[in-house]
């Protein structure tokens, strides 16, 4: 049996895992699109069940469809060391955002297989529900639940755009399970994500050691005009729903651009109620978000786009409704797990920085029950969410060894 301090993955063996995974759902540009609770995701959850279970772990599911990897040890009244990400991807989603940290998760049991290696706590790997949001909002739905803010009753009544029910699709593939979500506890968390952004890549680095994450903020956004004849309408007269959605959507990016480089603000999908080429659109709806590391900067934002919605009403002569739907506070990991991200490191001899998180990640929520850090590596160009999203085996491989060997020494401190 290995010692801790020299045991590392298996480089070609976590790609290799990675590429196949790919297949299910894949796309024609080389991403993939595996919504959360599709028979997609049905087809990716069977493959992970059986590999883990191939390795002797025992795989359970809660009622929120978060799957549960369990590898014994030596010490099973002590609960278990955990990792962890997300196998559902965006509509256009690429090979390694969430994927990566599961399949390390699993390519570190793996490891710990092949070795024979005996950990005192037991490790664990999760498969968190409905990260994305893309299908059902909010995002990081299922770990929302788990750690006791977002309501269950409320997860399972959200709709997609079909009218489909969330309950009812997680029962659909089979993947409704009996234990109460947040029932399985951890002593510690990790989570290993590509970046999603440029500054690793920028800077050469290998590792992000992660210490802070973003606040966020969701909106819905409701501009009800009046539909007219875009011939016989004057401007003076209209009520224009588009053009002051338009303008709200500008004081956005300049509510973001005011606290910058920090803040961000996106406005990422919009609808027009009915659009005709000729017709004056009464009635627009479109999302609305804002990120920050500080709490107290995203409630000055919230404040000036509650004012600017508001003026923008009076000026166009329409109503602006914009509603919070959803909002999570910055987030401080654990010193102690971001010391141990930082050590393992060290000790691998990989380049590093720290970084803050400016996407939100399961790990965030799980942050307020347990204690979390989170590991990044490199992406191409910073892309993600988008299907030509790609990372370096070599950088995918030091992010695993780095999740090994932090999950080990917390691990040590049990013996």
């Amino acid at each position: 049996m290995q010692s801790q301090t020299n045991l590392t993955i298996n480089d070609q063996r976590l790609w290799d895992t990675l590429m196949e995974t790919a297949k299910i759902g894949a796309t024609p540009k080389g991403g993939i699109k595996r919504l959360t609770v599709t028979d997609l995701d049905r087809q990716v959850r069977d493959w992970f069940k059986a590999q883990c279970e191939a390795l002797g772990c025992t795989v359970t599911v809660d009622d929120m469809g978060n799957m549960y990897a369990l590898r014994p040890g030596k010490r099973n009244d002590l609960p278990p060391i955990a990792c962890g990400s997300h196998l559902d991807t965006q509509p256009t989603g690429g090979k390694f955002d969430g994927v990566l940290g599961v399949l390390s998760g699993l390519e570190v049991l793996r490891t710990l297989h092949d070795t024979g290696y005996e950990t005192e706590a037991p490790f664990m790997v999760v498969n968190w529900t409905n990260e994305e949001g893309s299908r059902f909002a909010p995002a990081m739905l299922a770990s929302g639940v788990y750690c006791g803010t977002l309501d269950k009753d409320m997860a399972y009544n959200l709709t997609d755009k079909d009218g489909i029910r969330f309950g009812d699709a997680l029962a659909e593939i089979g993947y409704k399970g009996d234990a109460p979500c947040g029932a399985q506890k951890f002593s510690h968390f990790f989570e290993l994500h590509i970046e999603q952004g440029p500054i690793l890549e920028a800077e050469d680095k290998t590792i992000g050691v992660v210490t802070h994450g973003q606040g966020q903020r969701w909106y819905d956004c409701h501009v009800t005009g009046r539909e007219s004849h875009a011939g016989t309408t004057p401007m003076p007269l209209r009520k224009d729903a588009l053009v002051a959605a338009a303008r709200v959507i500008t004081a956005i990016n300049d509510i973001a651009e005011a606290s910058a480089p920090l803040a961000v603000g996106t406005v990422g999908v919009l609808d027009i109620r009915e659009p005709s080429r000729n017709v004056i659109p009464g009635e627009v709806t479109f999302t609305a978000e804002f990120r920050h590391p500080e709490d107290a900067v995203l409630d000055v934002m919230d404040k000036a786009l509650a004012e600017a919605g508001a003026k923008i009403a009076r000026m166009e002569n329409v109503d602006v409704e914009i509603k919070p739907i959803w909002h999570y506070p910055a987030v401080n990991f654990d010193p102690d797990c971001v010391a141990a991200v930082r050590q393992a490191t060290e000790d691998m001899g990989y380049s590093y920085r720290e970084i803050v998180s400016g996407a939100g990640h399961d790990a965030c929520y799980v942050n307020r029950v347990t204690p979390t850090s989170m590991v990044f590596v490199p992406c191409k160009d910073g892309i993600s969410h988008n299907e030509i999203e790609d990372a370096k085996m070599e950088h995918c491989a030091a992010g695993a060894n780095v999740l090994l060997r932090a999950m080990l020494a917390v691990d040590q401190r049990v013996s």
